[in-house]
């Protein structure tokens, strides 16, 4: 009875001893997968384990960290990289912008002609894009990642590049919600998640900053000048968010996107303001004194107070991290030209 008694005593405590063992690895693999422990700290449970239940007590190699990206882009598509993107031709002013922005700008072999910012971008080569787009011009340069936009290219050069072998990141931002998408799966793709993080709550914070402070008027933009034909922000754009921001009502906010207006319309719906982000190419008159100089535009109540103001910079013409530096920019003007009378 003794041996038998003992016999049942050894095997419930070996029973007990076990279930414990097992309760505890199974809270641990709970606590990694939250992200609250180190991967080596299972393991090591796991290896005492296998001593105690005298079984050799074989230990397993911790495997490395996987240095994989993937992100679904803004058409849908998984963009996959088996390490952080280290070779990229950037086609648009905005994602280069956002390249550079979240401290990968070391990475860049490549731009769009129209690549301007920040300033030392000028020294990497440029490439045509846009509908001359020249893919063999960017397949030279050997990048692992290629990022563009449906507004400049089309899917036939997508596929020409994925044919390739390489990556390619599509940006469709016309919003700021877009814009925070963007900045946030490029971050992704290069390994500078916390980086990209940080602007876009930078961004945040200065719209919210400024939708505290409410202004009045109505607002034109002009993202095309009356020499090669108008064109407005409307609708769904970023533009028109940012006057919805900060209080103002465009003038064409009946209609939706990027619009081709006439002359007349703008004369019509009279705005307080008129924004442009036409560019100066160092000859004539500046956008904005162009704007003022219109023979036609003399009754138009931006025209008559001088509120007209050009961004040389494209910091409010583009979907990229000086969108909320633009805001300011347009709140700090019309603050300085406040509505007559």
């Amino acid at each position: 009875m003794r041996a038998k008694k003992g016999a049942r005593i050894k095997f419930v405590t070996s029973a007990l001893k076990g279930a414990r063992m097992k309760f505890v690895t199974s809270a641990l693999v709970l606590l990694l997968v939250a992200g609250l422990l180190p991967t080596g700290l299972l393991a090591g449970c796991s290896d005492g384990d296998a001593r105690e239940g005298g079984e050799g007590g074989e230990t397993t190699a911790e495997q490395p960290a996987s240095t994989a990206v993937s992100v679904v882009d803004q058409t849908g598509a998984t963009v996959a990289l088996d390490k952080p993107a280290e070779r990229v031709v950037t086609l648009t002013a905005a994602s280069a912008e956002i390249v550079y922005a979240v401290g990968a700008g070391s990475t860049v072999v490549g731009r769009g002609e129209y690549c301007d910012w920040p300033a030392e971008i000028l020294d990497i080569p440029a490439v045509q894009s846009g509908s001359e787009t020249n893919i063999e011009q960017i397949i030279a340069l050997d990048p692992d990642l290629v990022i563009l936009a449906t507004m400049d290219q089309n899917p036939e050069q997508v596929a020409q590049l994925t044919d390739a072998g390489i990556a390619v990141y599509v940006s469709t931002a016309t919003d700021i919600a877009q814009t925070y998408e963007s900045i946030e799966q490029i971050g992704v793709l290069f390994g500078r998640e916390a980086e990209a993080a940080a602007i876009v709550d930078g961004m945040k914070a200065s719209f919210d900053e400024l939708a505290a402070a409410q202004l009045s008027g109505t607002v034109y933009f002009e993202v095309s000048p009356l020499e090669y034909g108008l064109w407005a922000a409307g609708n769904a754009t970023f533009m028109n968010e940012v006057a919805e921001i900060i209080g103002l009502e465009n003038i064409f906010a009946d209609v939706e996107g990027w619009v081709e207006v006439s002359e007349e319309q703008v004369l019509e719906r009279n705005p307080d303001y008129i924004v442009t982000v036409g560019m100066y190419f160092g000859e004539g008159l500046k956008p904005d004194e162009e704007v003022l100089a219109r023979a036609n535009w003399q009754g138009v109540a931006a025209v008559r107070n001088g509120a007209v103001i050009n961004f040389p910079n494209n910091e409010f013409a583009r979907p990229g991290p000086r969108l909320a530096e633009g805001a300011v920019t347009l709140y700090d003007f019309i603050v300085a030209h406040p509505l007559a009378g």
